[in-house]
């Protein structure tokens, strides 16, 4: 009993410093609110359009319905929620829902670790969850990336929950979880299958049925907004005008040069500039940092020539059919960049670009970034990185034990972005919603780590 009353009094406190760390984050993102991440407007945008109409748009009132071609619909349903509870476009309630979903996170990620290595290996991870400042900075902003992570971990630890339980219903919440994940950032839309594939290979097709269930919650659940998009815009897919061009035309550029440099170039190339005084103007940024002005006179005319597809955003309808028609051409240039020094690009892929996937976040005002010590930087990156090592020493030291099918498990989230995003532009905020479950792994590898003797098979 009292180590029962313990573990609840810690797991309390750990709550608390949760919301004092997002609530310092809300005061530390509010200058940025109206000005940074224009992604926000968006779904600022959609989920007012849910509040006020029931319609997934961002012009309800307009004579003509006018379809979402960009945006999914799971985080502008949980945006128009608090709107509809608290008044549109009220950006800090949303962030004060988002805190304690933030906490929400952090009492998975204890469920996830107690299931596997008890309840102090829990209280650490959890401990742990809290103190991981982007999650929170995300938090204060109206973005997916916190509520995706929140789902994302739901659906792991109701899978884990599901394989200990006899009955489907656990596994159909599965299934729902993993679909709201991928209705939510379409990446994750393959997620699903992935995830329950693997758990029938390795429990070698035990209880099939649970998770064929799962499979097909999580199918029909998918199943209306394919088609949503094939009624307005003739396609199967989960994100029309958001598809995988533009990703793959990043990637085909990222790590030519640093991020800061080619974000003056998106910048340059975005000027109203005739094509005489764009070229001038790469040319004297590459006088500026020592660089070859030729590739980046390639890239901000790539750049500028494809946006040019896009029509007037004013119409909603020729602006969808445009974004859709520039996706593919950025695609189509985007592999022909790659292929042109395919040995050059895989390099900048493996040493660059999976890097900046999961060591790359660094938690401060976007607005006044430019403004940190690089040692500051750094060290942000070294605890990320050691988060990432102790989690993958936890799965390697694991295989040796029982447990090492939960292990797998959890390094689920870790195996699927990684792989998905490898040929895409890769941002670290694609990695949070895979990082409760890495943390979670992590703090399995502390807890072996400092148990005098422990090995996987204590697990």
């Amino acid at each position: 009993m009292i180590n029962r009353l313990s573990t609840r009094t810690a797991l309390m406190a750990i709550c608390a410093a949760a919301l004092v760390h997002a609530a310092i984050y809300i005061v530390h993102q509010r200058p940025d609110w109206q000005t940074e991440w224009s992604d926000q407007g968006g779904y600022r945008q959609l989920g007012a359009g849910l509040a006020t109409s029931g319609e997934f748009t961002r012009t309800p009132n307009a004579p003509v319905y006018a379809p979402e071609p960009i945006r999914t619909p799971g985080y502008p349903a949980f945006v128009a929620i608090v709107y509809k509870a608290f008044g549109i476009d009220n950006h800090l309630a949303v962030a004060i829902a988002q805190a304690f979903v933030f906490v929400a996170i952090c009492l998975l990620v204890f469920a996830m670790v107690r299931r596997v290595a008890g309840d102090r290996a829990g209280l650490i991870g959890a401990a742990m969850t809290a103190a991981f400042s982007p999650l929170p900075y995300f938090g204060a902003l109206v973005l997916t990336e916190l509520w995706t992570a929140f789902l994302f971990t739901a659906t792991i630890a109701a899978t884990l929950a599901a394989r200990d339980r006899r009955g489907l219903g656990m596994a159909a919440l599965a299934g729902a979880l993993a679909a709201s994940t991928g209705l939510t950032r379409p990446v994750f839309y393959l997620a699903p299958f992935g995830l329950f594939g693997l758990i029938l290979l390795l429990d070698r097709f035990d209880r099939w049925k649970k998770w064929l269930v799962a499979m097909a919650v999580a199918s029909a659940c998918l199943a209306p907004w394919f088609a949503y998009n094939y009624i307005y815009f003739d396609r199967i897919t989960i994100s029309p005008a958001n598809g995988l061009g533009r990703a793959f035309w990043e990637a085909s550029w990222q790590g030519v040069w640093r991020g800061r440099l080619q974000d003056e170039l998106t910048e340059t190339a975005g000027k109203p500039l005739d094509d005489a005084a764009l070229d001038d103007a790469v040319r004297a940024l590459a006088a500026e940092h020592g660089a070859d002005p030729q590739p980046m006179i390639e890239y901000v005319h790539q750049w500028r020539d494809i946006r040019g597809l896009w029509s007037d955003p004013q119409d909603r309808i020729k602006w969808a059919a445009s974004r859709i028609a520039a996706d593919q051409e950025f695609y189509r240039v985007g592999i022909a960049n790659a292929k042109r020094d395919l040995a050059d690009h895989l390099k900048r892929r493996l040493t660059r670009a999976i890097p900046v996937l999961w060591i790359g976040e660094i938690p401060y005002r976007h607005s006044a970034i430019n403004d940190l010590p690089t040692i500051v930087i750094r060290l942000m990156w070294a605890v990320q990185a050691l988060i990432v090592a102790l989690a993958g020493f936890a799965t390697l030291r694991g295989l040796r034990g029982p447990r090492w099918r939960e292990l797998l498990i959890l390094a689920f989230p870790f195996a699927y972005i990684t792989a998905v995003h490898s040929p895409l532009l890769t941002e670290s905020r694609q990695s949070l919603p895979g990082m409760p479950s890495v943390i979670a792994l992590a703090a399995i590898g502390i807890y072996l780590l400092t148990r005098s003797g422990r090995t996987g098979a204590d697990l």
